[in-house]
């Protein structure tokens, strides 16, 4: 990992002054990648002389990462952050949480990584001979996390000497964006609130052929070869009544996602299984359209509307939930599975030839099984968004360690 130096002091502070270390380090990267021991060379720059009173800001470079970049996918360009903590000790204790902006070149897979420059902050509070170490480390890649630890007591980078204070604050204030505070949880709430019923059969009468259905949060655990994410993304099932089969539309409710890196046109394809209930049992297949233009890493994008054709194959009222969701990209899948799913539309329906229930058929758009007809038929306490399907950029996709993230009314390997 590369990062540049710099230091931003406070007004009476002195001039900077920097030094490397290195020390043997322990790298986890997320599961299914073998962890990695390595070298860690740090280079931290600080001012030598400052008051107390005075708020520094210091600057963690990497003249050389742990590990290289895994022999799994070409990572993009600006897809890359890393964050730590930089001990204080001496006369003033303390943690100092350390962040880079996500700014790198692209990087090859088994190339050394590159990283941004990390900074952080510390108000001074007593006289006294400070020192700054470095500690633990995260690269985080497309929403996934690395995190390496010292294995050794690490040698101090650098050492600041604090001088008594005249009784008021002489330091610059930092701007918010250099606070190594790092939210990526997704504060955003989605709950629906429609009726949990939207069927035909709820007075509407037999010559009803639109049915809209309920938002529903459902939570989902995706399984890629570079580990485990968890998240929750309203979705929504509509109907359109055909003779005796139904046209769905699945709708992600307030879902747009940030692009983490530029997404090549025609390289995404999601699809998803609804789940069959109440009379009927099985699971009809819906699937998207690929992403018809170039994303830029930072755009928004809209996740498509899923569509497919289900033919009953019952009598009754028939429940439709939202199912297994699975994105495609280039040869590489990721697998999302809800943790418990929710009833998102009620439908009247009458048993067609090569129906659903039970069985297994194909209409259209239709793949019925019923190998997916048990699942809970709960709400989500959570709220939030779909952060963990892929990530693409060029021809390297990390599906199979998907990161698109999904976040209602804002912004996150």
């Amino acid at each position: 990992m590369l990062v540049g130096a710099g230091a931003l002091l406070g007004l009476a502070a002195g001039s900077a002054q920097a030094a490397e270390v290195s020390f043997t380090t322990h790298c986890v990267p997320p599961a299914g990648i073998d962890p990695v021991d390595g070298t860690t060379k740090v280079e931290v720059t600080a001012p030598a002389t400052a008051k107390v009173g005075d708020t520094v800001t210091v600057v963690w470079k990497f003249a050389q990462a742990a590990s290289k970049n895994p022999d799994i996918i070409d990572l993009p360009a600006n897809s890359v952050q890393p964050s730590g903590t930089l001990k204080a000790a001496g006369a003033q204790a303390a943690d100092i949480a350390m962040q880079g902006a996500r700014e790198n070149p692209a990087i090859p897979k088994g190339a050394a990584m590159v990283l941004s420059d990390m900074k952080g902050t510390l108000k001074l509070t007593t006289p006294g001979e400070v020192t700054l170490t470095p500690d633990a480390y995260t690269v985080n890649a497309m929403s996934t996390d690395t995190k390496c630890t010292p294995t050794q007591t690490v040698q101090k980078a650098a050492t600041i000497e604090v001088t008594p204070g005249d009784g008021g604050s002489s330091s610059t204030t930092p701007d918010p964006t250099d606070s190594a505070s790092q939210s990526t949880s997704p504060s955003a709430s989605a709950s629906g609130t429609s009726d949990p019923s939207a069927s035909a059969g709820d007075g509407t009468g037999s010559d009803q052929s639109d049915f809209t259905g309920k938002e529903v949060d459902i939570p989902y655990t995706c399984q890629s070869p570079i580990g485990e994410k968890k998240a929750t993304s309203p979705i929504q099932i509509n109907a359109k009544k055909s003779g005796g089969s139904f046209g769905l539309t699945v709708q992600f409710k307030k879902s747009v996602m940030d692009s983490p890196a530029d997404i090549p046109k025609g390289s995404v394809k999601p699809s998803m299984e609804v789940v069959l209930g109440g009379a009927d049992k099985g699971t009809v297949h819906v699937e998207g359209p690929t992403n018809a233009k170039d994303i830029k890493s930072g755009e928004p994008i809209e996740i498509p509307e899923l569509t497919g054709t289900y033919k009953p194959g019952a009598d009754g009222r028939s429940t439709l939930s939202p199912g297994v969701l699975t994105i495609n990209a280039l040869g590489t899948t990721t697998t999302c599975k809800p943790d418990r799913t929710a009833v998102s539309l009620t439908l009247d329906t009458s048993a067609q030839a090569s129906g659903a229930s039970g069985g297994s058929s194909t209409s259209g758009g239709t793949s019925s099984s019923s190998s997916s007809g048990g699942l809970a038929e709960t709400g989500s306490d959570d709220h939030g968004a779909l952060k963990a399907l892929g990530l693409v950029a060029g021809t390297a996709v990390l599906l199979g360690g998907a990161v698109f993230t999904f976040m209602p009314k804002r912004r996150t390997r």
